[in-house]
Parts: structure tokens; C-alpha cells; sequence
């Protein structure tokens, strides 16, 4: 490409606009779940498991029973959040639900995780908002400091290694590792 033709086509953030993305909730909810997860899920002052979870079914986040969230958790919006039984999120986890993020049951987040829901269109100048929802079916377990990417289906019972990055929809039974991640054996439990 020529450097006249590169000059043209810069990223300009000036021209940024999101407007088809719609968050849910109105203002108010967005100000007060933004100073709840601040207080009560993003410290490690408050270590107690059921109160999180109240607190995340007032904010609209379906639960099911037996969820542990550990100190430190970043959790976007929990009204894109259904969680299912016995799931497990270290500390330090950063669920980016800015749309729907299914996590089934059995599920365990390992400390640092991240799952993101949105990016961005590196071909467009403005650099527009790009969503995905994130679905985990049940038995996933996602290792230290693995990023799931938009759009990523992880089917029953696969596992995403330490610092992998899932950029591509995981097969159930298998163990995935690699950045971008790619199945390196067959699951299973004795």
C-alpha cells in the first residue's frame, strides 16, 4: 500500500459512534450496578459468596445453585448473565458481558480469565463496536488467564489451558491450549 493511500485510511477514534449497542438497563441501573461491582465484587474486602449472588439476581442474572465468586471479579452488566449450578469463578475473572454470556453448570473460571463479549473493526476507521455472545456448556473449565474471544461457543466438558486464547468455538472432550488455541488431546475423567 502507498504511503498516500495509508495516510487516508488511519483509525480515526474521533469518528467512533456505538449507537446501534444498547447496554440494557437505563442510566440509573448502569450508575448503581457500576458502584455495586466496585464495592462488593471487584474488592477482595468482601469475601462472601451469598450476598454476591443476591445481589447479582437483583441485577437480573439468572443463578442456579452452588455458584462461588471469589474476590476481585469484574462482572460487566448481569442482566447478559445466566449461570448455571456448582460453577466456580476465581479471583481476578473478568466476565465483558456487554451481551449474553451463558455459562452452563459445572463450569469452573480459573483465576484471571477473561471472557469477552465485545472488540472492534480493526478495518474500519471508526474502529466500530463488534458483540458476540460467549457460551460455555456445562463441565468447561477455562484455566488461569485464558481469554475467551466474541462469538465462542465451548462445548461439554472442553478445556481451555492457561493463557490460551480461544478464538475459534472448542469441542466438547477436548483440551484446547495455544494462542490461538488449538485442541491438543481428547478429555477424560477417571
Amino acid at each position: 500500500m502507498t504511503k498516500n493511500l495509508q495516510a487516508m485510511q488511519k483509525t480515526d477514534l474521533s469518528t467512533y459512534n456505538n449507537h446501534p449497542y444498547r447496554p440494557g438497563g437505563n442510566a440509573l441501573k448502569r450508575v448503581l450496578w457500576y458502584y455495586t461491582n466496585v464495592f462488593f465484587f471487584k474488592s477482595s474486602l468482601f469475601p462472601f459468596y451469598g450476598f454476591k449472588r443476591f445481589l447479582l439476581r437483583a441485577f437480573g442474572a439468572k443463578l442456579g445453585k452452588g455458584v462461588e465468586i471469589k474476590p476481585c471479579v469484574n462482572i460487566k452488566y448481569p442482566w447478559n448473565l445466566a449461570i448455571g449450578d456448582h460453577v466456580w469463578i476465581g479471583e481476578n475473572v473478568w466476565i465483558d458481558s456487554l451481551v449474553m454470556i451463558s455459562i452452563g453448570s459445572n463450569v469452573c473460571l480459573s483465576q484471571g480469565a477473561v471472557l469477552l463479549t465485545g472488540s472492534h473493526n480493526y478495518k474500519k476507521s471508526s474502529f466500530d463496536l463488534v458483540t458476540g455472545s460467549v457460551t460455555l456448556e456445562d463441565g468447561v473449565w477455562i484455566g488461569a488467564c485464558a481469554v475467551v474471544n466474541q462469538g465462542i461457543t465451548i462445548r461439554s466438558h472442553a478445556v481451555l489451558t492457561s493463557g490460551s486464547v480461544a478464538t475459534k468455538d472448542l469441542d466438547a472432550w477436548s483440551v484446547y491450549q495455544g494462542n490461538p488455541a488449538v485442541k491438543v488431546r481428547t478429555r477424560t475423567i477417571e
